[in-house]
Order: C-alpha cells, then structure tokens, then sequence
C-alpha cells in the first residue's frame, strides 16, 4: 500500500508530526467497500493529534465493531488520525486529511463504495467530504453542525444522524435543522435522538454502536450485493422507513 503520509496497518503507526495518518483494519478477502472512521477534535488548534489522545481514541471502538460486522464479507475499516486538533476556520484542516485520505482509497481501491463514519468535528468533516464520487453514505454521530454546514454535500448520499438531547458541546437543534435541509437532496435522511445523552457518546453506548454499525452495513449490502444483514437490534432502533426517532 502506498505511503503518502501516513497509510499504515495496524494500530502502532509511526510517522513525522502534523502529517495525517490512516490505520487500516484490512477485509478478509477482496475489499468490496470501506468505511472511512473520522475523529472529533476543536474549533482551534495547532496542536498535532496523537494516538492517545481522547477523540480518535474515542473512535477506535466504533471502528473494531464495524470491522467484526463486515470483514468476511469484504468490508475495510480505515481510520484517519487528523493532522492537527483544530478546525482552523477557512483552512478545515480535517477537511484537507478527509479528502487526502479519501485519496488513498481511491487509488488503492478504485470505484468501490465507501462510507464515512464521524463524530463531533469529524460528523462535520464527513459532511463536507461526502461529495467524493466514492462516497455512498454517511453516518454523523453528535456532529458539530451548523447553518453555514453546506447541505449539498449530501446529495444522492444515504445520511444518518445520532445526536443526544443534551448535548451541550454541539447542538442537537443544528443537527436536526440540517437533516431537514438537506433531506430533500438525500438519497436518504434519518435522524435519531437520543433522550438524555451527551456529546461523547458514554451513555447508551451500545446504541450508538448499534446505529452506526447497522447503517454502515445496511448501506453495504445494498451497494454491494454482500450477504450480510445488520443486527437485528439495528431495525429494532431505527425500523425500516423511519425518518425521526427518539430514543
């Protein structure tokens, strides 16, 4: 695999600073799709993003369940690590390593489909970077969102969002505008909210597990053909045909 900065496999990787870095959970056999795991982070900062830091080590969960679900039946699971912590304004420095790595999937696996998974700042990177042709659904968990957050992006894209009620790090009210914004361009909008949960994901941890796994596996056996199902938990929470879920 190519090394522009950063691709590795494994969980160990060791590269310069302030360079982004791609941690690759590889399928069993054939890559059929990826999904591409991105991390949260704040509005401003410089400071290079490192392993043990709490927001991508946040995401390392999210992508070890999704791999379990899809790996024998050809799913791989990316996960990039910003090169900085911050948004930086105009410079949407996660924006940049979104799109970088997006590159690298590109050229390692021409066409195939690939679905972003992201939280916090990285729900609004996965926003923003969702109009890679690649791109076929994004799942946005507590995404940092806001009027400004452009809606098209999502076009023709399968689209979920978790946010909890009482969130006080990003706002459920921005989410919620934006799913009904960007719902009639969607291929799909889904919004789930979660009564009396918070911004990092501690409470009611398995349903956020559950959401995002199932989504992502939802769309990849209806992009692929794969026979593979989501949990069944997964239609449990969010039947078939939903559009606005609280719960």
């Amino acid at each position: 695999m190519k090394d522009n900065g950063g691709v590795q496999t494994g969980q160990r990787p060791v590269v310069p600073l302030h360079r982004p870095v791609l941690n690759v959970l590889a399928a069993s056999g054939p890559t059929r799709a990826v999904a591409l795991v991105l991390h949260g982070g704040k509005a401003h900062s410089r400071e290079p993003v490192e392993a043990r830091h709490l927001s991508p080590a946040r995401m390392v969960p999210f992508a070890r369940h999704l791999h379990r679900a899809g790996r024998k039946h050809g799913l791989a699971v990316w996960s990039l690590r910003n090169s900085v912590r911050g948004w930086n304004g105009n410079d949407m420095s996660p924006l940049q390593d979104a799109k970088w790595a997006l590159q690298q999937i590109e050229e390692n696996h021409p066409g195939i489909p690939v679905f972003l998974v992201g939280h916090s700042m990285g729900g609004l990177t996965a926003v923003c970077a969702a109009d890679h042709p690649q791109v076929e659904a994004v799942v946005a968990l507590a995404p940092w969102l806001s009027p400004e957050t452009p809606a098209e992006r999502v076009a023709g894209r399968k689209v979920l969002i978790v946010h909890g009620t009482t969130d006080h790090m990003t706002s459920p009210r921005q989410s919620l505008a934006f799913a009904r914004r960007a719902s009639a361009d969607a291929a799909s909008m889904q919004y789930v909210s979660l009564k009396g949960v918070g911004h990092f994901m501690l409470r009611k941890v398995r349903i956020w597990h559950v959401l995002a796994t199932g989504f992502v596996i939802q769309a990849f056996a209806e992009s692929t053909g794969a026979p593979v199902r989501p949990a069944r938990a997964f239609g449990q929470l969010l039947p078939e045909g939903s559009v606005h879920v609280t719960l």
